[in-house]
């Protein structure tokens, strides 16, 4: 059986065997990960299959190359869809319900490392960050939005509160020459910043992940997917999520809460008439974060967050 490489890979998981735990992956269950990446998560869960069956999906075809030839010897079937649209998926593979998803939300470490694809302030590349290479870039957004749609991404996705002033310096440049690279768009937002600022991290940091959320479409694509995972779940199947900064953890900690939300009756009310019962159970009542052994061997893990929930009924709707 094929081993996992703890380094050189195209995206190394986070987490795998908290994942796997969470999960309870079964021998004959059915599974979905919906953000294959290089094909880790997906090895862990098929490579315990005897009977079972993974339906492993990304959207980027890097992906699903590194996904597919990761797999090929496994009981898994390796699809280039977003994860929004799994449920279109699974009635495509004749799947009716599934034991168990996976969704592993971000970018991965191959997308930051290969400059050409723009998601990185470090190296000077087209300024892209399309995770499914198709469709409209951040260069796009950086030329044709107002200062004021520009200003509301960088604080809404990346939470910049130098957003307005990074903004106005964007609108200022570009009416010179156009901002294509990152590099020009990372040097444009040192400028704009304190240099208290520069001094703490890299200034570009927020900006270019609020880009690059705005680009991909990745909060809508994560709340709809949330309900849309948890409907292709039986009763007893569980959906685990690996969010990487609190605009995510915050959508599917809420999301999880209203899952397991029961009786909806007035305070004042002596017993429940309502009749709703909790329609899951978190099986992690807190985010399980990596050890200082996985700390040491992918840093990237560092802000990584796993929340995973128990399907007991069909939610009310």
């Amino acid at each position: 059986m094929k081993e996992l490489q703890p380094t050189g890979e195209y995206h190394l998981p986070v987490l795998p065997k908290e994942t796997i735990e969470a999960l309870n992956v079964q021998p004959n269950g059915t599974y979905l990960d919906g953000t294959a990446g290089g094909g880790g998560h997906s090895f862990l869960i098929a490579s315990r299959l005897k009977g079972g069956r993974l339906i492993s999906l990304d959207q980027d075809p890097d992906a699903i190359k590194a996904a597919s030839e990761r797999l090929a010897d496994l009981p898994a079937t390796v699809v280039r869809r977003n994860f929004r649209y799994m449920d279109e998926v699974l009635r495509e593979q004749q799947i009716d319900r599934v034991d168990g998803i996976l969704l592993d939300i971000g970018v991965s470490s191959h997308q930051l490392d290969e400059p050409e694809r723009g998601f990185s302030y470090h190296t000077d590349a087209p300024l892209d960050m399309r995770m499914s290479q198709e469709g409209v870039t951040a260069a796009d957004l950086i030329r044709e939005l107002s200062e004021q749609e520009l200003a509301d991404i960088f604080f809404r996705f990346g939470e910049e509160k130098f957003s307005r002033p990074i903004a106005r310096a964007i609108v200022a440049a570009r009416s010179e020459q156009p901002i294509e690279t990152t590099v020009q768009l990372a040097e444009l937002i040192k400028g704009a910043v304190p240099a208290a600022v520069r001094r703490d991290g890299h200034p570009a940091r927020k900006v270019f992940q609020a880009l690059r959320i705005a680009v991909n479409a990745e909060l809508d694509c994560l709340s709809e997917a949330l309900d849309i995972a948890f409907d292709s779940l039986r009763e007893g199947g569980r959906l685990a999520v690996i969010t990487f900064h609190s605009l995510e953890d915050r959508i599917v900690k809420q999301r999880f809460a209203a899952f397991c939300k029961g009786c909806e009756c007035p305070s004042e009310f002596p017993v429940c008439v309502c009749g709703r019962t909790p329609a899951g159970r978190l099986v992690t009542k807190k985010p399980i974060e990596a050890s200082a052994e996985e700390l040491e061997k992918n840093p990237r893990s560092r802000s990584a967050k796993l929340r995973c929930i128990e399907k007991l009924h069909e939610r009310y709707v």
